[in-house]
Formats: structure tokens, C-alpha cells, sequence
């Protein structure tokens, strides 16, 4: 039977609704059972044609700039939190018009800003709840540039930092809660051990708080994920410090709900099988390159596992431009399509126009329509940038 997405113009990139609604459920019963509030960390995944859909799952968006914060309040219309390591005096006001929830990532952020919010909500009879983001300094991400908390981070307040900013400034009045993000692509395992060095480093101060924010990086909808230790874990600091816990996975609310449909341009030989596509680790999957990761294509395999090997370039002129090895039951012809999977978060987001490469198409599957195209580029998106 011929799949959806066989046939389609390329390259685009293709959302299954019904793949996004199973990740959706299950991160809306976690929010059932422990009364914790889970958002979309929009820098993980912003196609805003999903919003409405999201939104009947989730309690809001969290976002790392004005823009983020802007479309999650247009598009979203729900709890919008916002944290940035500095913000932009000339952008604050308006990042205060969409926002519910403001992390600071220092105390002279806060003492900065904090006239300022206080202001802004008396004149306008807006409550908006501020934290402060801390650095644990204990996380297990192994490559450092996702790990916040690695040596001479900018990201977050130390102990020791707290503890020199709190006795500047006298007080924690006006601050309701206390942000970390420790995590990347990890199982609730590790965020038991991280939540035990929060406490041991900041355990003292969280029975002052409203609130606490376990950050992003929970790979909850990935299907070796223990759910059940994460509802524990929140329900042990929601009990233990009378706060209450919002989460903010960006890429596991997108998780291998996407697809990225490319097609072959040519196949040459240069000591090894080689095919160029028209697709680009640069620039539509830049994760490829810097992760560096490895993504799936339907009916392939690992080199060797099947008869015949290639190497997948793209058509720019970025000599490392390489997704990666391949293997499939037969030789690659120019006009194939090849189907790479779990391509909706981290591509859309980060992708760019480098060489004049243009943007792939955004496509949304629905049950009752079928494909839906949501965007196409063109020369006017490249020049319009530049």
C-alpha cells in the first residue's frame, strides 16, 4: 500500500498528527496524576499550525526570546514563561505583555529588572510570577555543548552565587520560584540524581518557593522511558516543599512524530558509492552535524547490512555536508525518495538558507484530510533574510 508520503514534492518536511496527539496524551496524564503543569519548550519545536492541537494537551508554552514568547501567547493563547540568560532593555516591556512566568538567570538580572515588573504589573493589574534560575552543577550530558551546566557555564546561579547574590540583596521577596535545566535526551533516572543534588544545594530555600521548574531534556515519550519514576520524583517535591513543578520538553513533544522526505539528485563513485540529495545536513538538520547524531531513513541499515553502501552528501558546497553512511537492498537511482525519521524537532527550528539552499516544504498529516501543506519557501524567504 503506498504510504502518505511517497510522491510528495521535495524536500519537505512532514508533522503526523496522530503521532503528535499519542506523545500529547501521554504528557497530559502525567499532568492528570501529579497535578504539575508540562509546556512546550518552543526552541525544540515552533510549527504554530500545532498550536491549537498542543494547547488542548498542554498548559502553555516556555520560551527564550521575544519572539518565542510572542508567538506562543498569538498562537497558542495559553501560560506563557520566558527565560533568557539577559534580556534586552529595549525588549523587556513587551516580553512582559505575553508573559505569565519570567526566569532571571542572575540576581542582577533580578534587582535590574524587578522595579520594572513590579511597575508594569501595578499599572496593567497583572500578576507575573518571577524565578530565578540555578545551576546544580551536577548534570550527565556527555557532550558540552547541550550540557548547562558544564565548567564556566553562563547559565543559571551557584550555590555560591545564590548565596552572595541573596546577602546583597537582603531578601527573596518577589521571587516565587526556582528553574534548572540539567538534562538532554535523558530517562527520569537521571533526573532523580539531579534533583538530589538541587535539593542538597538549594533544598534550603525551596520551602520559600511557589514553584519550581525542572527545565527541558525528559525524553518522556521515548518507549524505554520510566514514566513512573518521574511521577514520583514529582510528586516527592511537590509533597516534600508544598510547590508546585512544571516541566518543559521540547523534543519530547515532537518525538518521532516527523519525517523529512528527500530525494536523490545523482550517485557517483569516489572510493566508496556516493549520492548526492537534495536535502542538507547544514542546513535542514543542522543537530546531524553538531550533535553529532545519526539519522534513520526508512528501509535502510547500518553500513554493510544490506548489499549496497552509500555515502548521503547534499547538494551545497560544504565539503562536510555528509548526513552519514547507508545501506539498502538496492542501488540508489536518481529520482529515489528516502524518508528520514524524528525529524520535527531541532530541523525547522535551527534550519537556514547557507548557499541559497532553499527551505523544505512543511506538511501536516491529518486523519481526516490527509497531507495539508502548512508552508512553502522560495527566493523571496532567502533574499528577504540577507
Amino acid at each position: 500500500m503506498k504510504k502518505y508520503y511517497e510522491g510528495v514534492s521535495t524536500p519537505c518536511y512532514i508533522v503526523d498528527e496522530r503521532l503528535l496527539t499519542k506523545n500529547l496524551e501521554l504528557l497530559q496524564s502525567i499532568e492528570k496524576r501529579t497535578g504539575c503543569e508540562i509546556l512546550l519548550a518552543q526552541k525544540g519545536f515552533s510549527m504554530y499550525a500545532t498550536f491549537p492541537l498542543i494547547g488542548q494537551y498542554l498548559s502553555g508554552v516556555t520560551s527564550s526570546s521575544l519572539f518565542e514568547a510572542r508567538l506562543g501567547y498569538e498562537e497558542m493563547g495559553k501560560e506563557v514563561h520566558v527565560y533568557a540568560p539577559a534580556y534586552r532593555e529595549n525588549e523587556f516591556e513587551e516580553i512582559m505583555s505575553y508573559s505569565d512566568h519570567i526566569v532571571f538567570n542572575s540576581f542582577n538580572q533580578w534587582k535590574k529588572y524587578k522595579p520594572q515588573v513590579e511597575a508594569y504589573c501595578a499599572s496593567h493589574n497583572k500578576k507575573i510570577s518571577c524565578g530565578l534560575r540555578i545551576n546544580p552543577e551536577y548534570s550527565e550530558i556527555e557532550t558540552d555543548l547541550y550540557n548547562p551546566c558544564f565548567t564556566n557555564s553562563r547559565l543559571g546561579t551557584t550555590l555560591e552565587q545564590f548565596e552572595q547574590g541573596l546577602e546583597a540583596l537582603g531578601t527573596l521577596e518577589g521571587i516565587d520560584g526556582l528553574h534548572f535545566h540539567a538534562m538532554c535526551e535523558q530517562n527520569s533516572d537521571t533526573l532523580e540524581r539531579i534533583l538530589d543534588a538541587v535539593e542538597e544545594k538549594f533544598g534550603a530555600y525551596l520551602g520559600e518557593m511557589k514553584w519550581i521548574n525542572f527545565g527541558g531534556g525528559h525524553h518522556i515519550t521515548r518507549p524505554d522511558y520510566d514514566v513512573e519514576k518521574l511521577i514520583t520524583c514529582i510528586d516527592r517535591i511537590q509533597d516534600k516543599y508544598k510547590v508546585k513543578v512544571y516541566l518543559e520538553p521540547g523534543e519530547a513533544v515532537a518525538l518521532n512524530t516527523g519525517y523529512l522526505v528527500s530525494t536523490v539528485l545523482e550517485t557517483l563513485q569516489n572510493g566508496m558509492d556516493l549520492a548526492i540529495l537534495d536535502t542538507s545536513a547544514a542546513c535542514h538538520m543542522p543537530d546531524v552535524l553538531e550533535m553529532p547524531y545519526r539519522p534513520q531513513i526508512i528501509g535502510a541499515g547500518l553500513p554493510g547490512e544490506y548489499p549496497y553502501t552509500y555515502r548521503l552528501g547534499s547538494a551545497t558546497c560544504l565539503a562536510g555536508d555528509v548526513i552519514g553512511d547507508y545501506s539498502f537492498p538496492e542501488p540508489l537511482q536518481v529520482g529515489d525518495q528516502l524518508v528520514f525519521t524524528d525529524m520535527g524537532h531541532y530541523t525547522m527550528v535551527k534550519n537556514n538558507t547557507f548557499n541559497g539552499i532553499n527551505l523544505p516544504d512543511i506538511l501536516l498529516y491529518k486523519e481526516e484530510t490527509g497531507l495539508v501543506q502548512v508552508k512553502s519557501f522560495g527566493y523571496e524567504d532567502f533574499k528577504s533574510r540577507l
